[in-house]
């Protein structure tokens, strides 16, 4: 069974991801993120200064990484998919290249530039779709339930995230992918991801939640590091 958690910015998918890994025993697989990235393929930039170009070069950096990693698993549950990937970059030709700015998508200006960027994603788009399609059996989209968290690494705004939300729900619903939408406490979602899927639990929820939120925190010290 290949599951990829789906979901937007603070929906608590790594932490999901990571605890359902501990509490199921399912091997746990993911990409590197964009601001992880960042350093070695664009050194001194923030993520939201980027141009178009160098935002196709970080999201086909991420996809083939993490094709590269799913590719060594028959079963998985993934933090993302490759459709992360394409979103982020899909929705900045659509708001702008600025995610951090609440605009009114009716008033974007579509530059020359911003409409061959979009262009360009649409066609990304397509070979993420692709790799989706062929890779995951079905995906547990978390919907949004919590504020955003104010830690510097989530750079978008509220509409930001709304669109990329709807836009990863739109897409998983064109590939007829099965899906679930899976909302509720940490130790809700682990239940009823394994109600889903049929999957036995090999230890106790709190004690696998613990383990993620130390591990969390691991990931956390060494981006600061």
């Amino acid at each position: 069974m290949k599951i990829a958690i789906s979901g937007t910015y603070s929906t608590g998918k790594t932490t999901t991801t990571l605890a359902l890994a501990y509490y199921t025993g399912l091997p746990r697989t993911h990409a590197k993120t964009m601001r992880e990235i960042l350093p070695k393929a664009l050194p001194g930039k923030k993520l939201e200064d980027a141009t178009g170009p160098e935002l196709v070069q970080l999201g086909f950096r991420r996809l083939m990484e993490r094709a590269v990693r799913e590719s060594h698993l028959e079963d998985f549950v993934s933090d993302g998919s490759s459709l992360h990937e394409w979103v982020y970059g899909m929705v900045r030709t659509e708001l702008g290249m600025n995610p951090n700015e609440e605009t009114d998508k009716g008033n974007i200006v579509l530059t020359d530039d911003l409409k061959y960027l979009k262009e360009v994603m649409i066609n990304f788009g397509e070979v993420a779709k692709d790799y989706a399609k062929e890779t995951y059996d079905s995906f547990i989209h978390l919907p949004v339930e919590f504020p955003l968290v104010a830690d510097g690494h989530r750079p978008v705004s509220e509409l930001f995230r709304k669109r990329s939300n709807d836009l990863l729900l739109e897409t998983i619903q064109e590939l007829s992918i099965p899906y679930y939408v899976v909302g509720g406490t940490i130790t809700e979602r682990l239940e009823k991801i394994s109600e889903i899927y049929n999957l036995k639990p090999v230890m106790k929820a709190e004690e696998a939640i613990n383990l993620a939120r130390i591990e969390l925190q691991k990931f956390i010290i060494d981006e600061e590091n």
